[in-house]
């Protein structure tokens, strides 16, 4: 569907166009009209299929056809890096239309507390906030959200996972009952159902196929144990120079720093990025990585959801994620906008039941491919122990038990391949 059937206000119109967009992704074709309609929704959509601006439209259309004085859109996100995109992406749609919005987050120098507190209490059109920051200047006093007409969730799931429940009744305590409510998800789980009963009004549903990496992602993986990975992960850059935007997610932040120093080059920069940074340091970082000065970004999940980083060439998963879901999201980040993309993953012993609950979740099974001879000697020390990982060689696990609950065939065996922005 074309946006300008959707009945937006010409200025609007005018904007997208500007943009060089026409044509609706699905979750905004579906979700546009529900919202126009005033009615509440919980829409589950994956990164990557254009959800924020399925609700920043309707929501941006509303203000430009009233015109209110106060604030009429609060959007409560996850993490800053979300807030900020999102606030990135409402100044670029509302370049001509003279609608304000502020990113409300914690976790930089400081310096944005007053900018932030002229925002809450004399009113921007739409602010975007982190739970945490907002409340702290919730508890002061002067936020001005009597007269707010819509509350967003995004990544309400993300939300709910990371303990952020009680914070979010807190603030929503603060507005008015009678409101419009949009719940964005990746999934919708039991407790957001319930989440939904208490502060929605019978909202529409819509929920698109769910939890499947986009069709531009070639997927494979390696069996091999934690000292080939540095190794093999080597060899893969040295094997494809062309590939420039190279994000690598670890399960932790002392990983992120382990991993930078193994990958260090003198012909190319390694960086790495997790909460342990200040805010400032992290948008530098994620800048040079954007503009291809920084080759390869070394990450925890903290980039997994809902930053826009175009063109990223592999995703390569140094740790199996714990959450399936989060599988997803972290191949999501390559492939966008109909391209393609290649997602590696490293799988030692440990990790073979979250592989299986990720094929699980999106349905098949991911290629298993054969180390290079180089990385597969890289372990040589441990070849033959009674719980080694064979090597390429075709080597079988000692451990009859272990090998008797296996059920993916020979470790390195070789198979073939599998086979944005629209408005994100």
């Amino acid at each position: 569907m074309e946006f300008e059937n959707l009945g937006l206000v010409p200025e609007l119109l005018e904007s997208i166009d500007y943009m060089g967009f026409s044509e609706t992704t699905p979750i905004q074709e579906k979700a546009i009209p529900v919202i126009m309609a005033g009615r509440d929704l919980i829409a589950s959509a994956q990164t990557g299929t254009g959800k924020t601006a399925a609700f920043l439209l309707p929501v941006m259309n509303d203000i430009c056809r009233k015109r209110p004085e106060h604030t009429h859109t609060l959007i409560l996100v996850p993490t800053r890096e979300l807030a900020i995109q999102i606030d990135q992406q409402i100044l670029g749609l509302a370049y001509t239309l003279n609608i304000t919005s502020i990113a409300v987050y914690g976790g930089g120098d400081g310096s944005g507390w007053e900018q932030e507190k002229i925002a809450l209490s004399k009113g921007a059109d739409m602010i975007v906030a982190t739970p945490g920051r907002l409340i702290s200047h919730l508890t002061q006093g002067y936020v001005r959200f009597d007269k707010i007409e819509m509350l967003v969730l995004d990544e309400a799931d993300r939300m709910l996972d990371i303990g952020f429940y009680d914070d979010i009744m807190l603030i929503i305590s603060h507005i008015p009952a009678v409101r419009q409510t949009l719940m964005f998800s990746a999934t919708i789980p039991h407790r957001i159902r319930s989440l939904s009963k208490k502060i929605m009004n019978n909202p529409v549903e819509i929920s698109l196929e769910m939890s499947k990496p986009a069709d531009g992602v070639i997927q494979s993986v390696y069996y091999l144990e934690e000292t080939q990975k540095i190794p093999l992960i080597n060899t893969l850059l040295g094997e494809n120079p062309d590939h420039q935007s190279v994000l690598i997610f670890t399960s932790t932040k002392k990983k992120v720093s382990d991993v930078v120093r193994g990958l260090r080059s003198g012909l190319y920069l390694v960086e790495g990025i997790s909460s342990a940074l200040e805010q400032n340091e992290r948008e530098e970082m994620l800048i040079r990585f954007r503009s291809r000065q920084c080759r390869v970004l070394v990450a925890t999940d903290v980039l997994s959801r809902g930053i826009d980083v175009k063109d990223i060439n592999m995703v390569i998963n140094y740790d199996v994620p714990s959450d399936a879901e989060d599988y997803v999201h972290r191949v999501g980040r390559t492939a966008r906008a109909e391209k393609t993309g290649i997602a590696v993953t490293l799988v030692n012993r440990s990790d073979q039941p979250k592989i299986q609950r990720i094929e699980k979740l999106i349905g098949y099974k991911v290629n298993i491919v054969s180390l290079p001879d180089s990385v597969a000697g890289a372990n040589v020390k441990n070849r033959g122990t009674r719980n080694s990982i064979p090597d390429s060689a075709g080597e079988k696990p000692r451990n009859k038990k272990y090998q008797k609950n296996r059920s993916r065939g020979d470790w390195n065996k070789t198979s073939p391949h599998r086979k944005f922005i629209n408005l994100t």
